[in-house]
């Protein structure tokens, strides 16, 4: 007899059912469901600060900013994302209560659980989004900002320095990093020679 687990896949339509009642969130990518870990402080800071920034330069215009509740749908991975930021510009997502899909700015915020993923498969998902023109990465265990941005041959990565400016060209976007870290502060690091 063997002792694998059986994985059932799911729909969509089931997926958003599901998700309409759950007291947690979940991602949903290809016919599995996955539930949305916890953040630290410093995550959910640097979130926020971001978001209030942004939700600052495109007010009164036809963008919006979302911040970690709304679902993000990316077709060609058969994917609902829930990303810790993102703006959309597209008319298109105004008539789209539950999920957008048409992002030009995508940001996660990076913790030692998800920055593999985030790195990997949830931006190779996201590179699917013709839409999307810069994805940005800030680690929430230190002072570190990369964005990515779309080229005609592919993405080019430019790493912001820790007190440098940050600038995004989708929104006519610019600031201090110091703003993205506003209020937070980074557990001390362990002393291996400590007793």
């Amino acid at each position: 007899m063997s002792n694998l687990a059986r994985v059932y896949a799911i729909t969509a339509d089931d997926y958003l059912a599901g998700e309409a009642i759950s007291p947690i969130r979940h991602e949903f990518v290809a016919g599995e469901v996955f539930a949305m870990p916890g953040a630290t402080e410093e995550h959910a800071t640097i979130a926020l600060n971001f978001a209030a920034l942004l939700r600052a330069q495109v007010r009164g215009g036809p963008c919006r900013v979302y911040i970690a509740d709304m679902k993000l749908r990316v077709e060609a991975a058969d994917a609902f994302f829930y990303p810790d930021v993102f703006v959309t510009c597209d008319g298109r997502d105004a008539s789209e209560p539950l999920a957008k899909r048409h992002p030009s700015l995508i940001c996660e915020v990076l913790s030692e659980s998800t920055e593999a993923y985030d790195r990997g498969d949830k931006f190779a998902a996201y590179r699917t989004l013709d839409s999307l023109t810069e994805y940005l990465l800030m680690d929430s265990r230190r002072r570190a900002v990369e964005v990515f941005r779309r080229q005609p041959d592919g993405w080019l990565l430019a790493p912001v320095a820790p007190d440098g400016q940050l600038e995004l060209a989708c929104i006519g976007f610019r600031c201090a990093v110091d703003a993205l870290y506003e209020d937070v502060v980074f557990p001390a690091p362990a002393n291996p020679s400590a007793t």
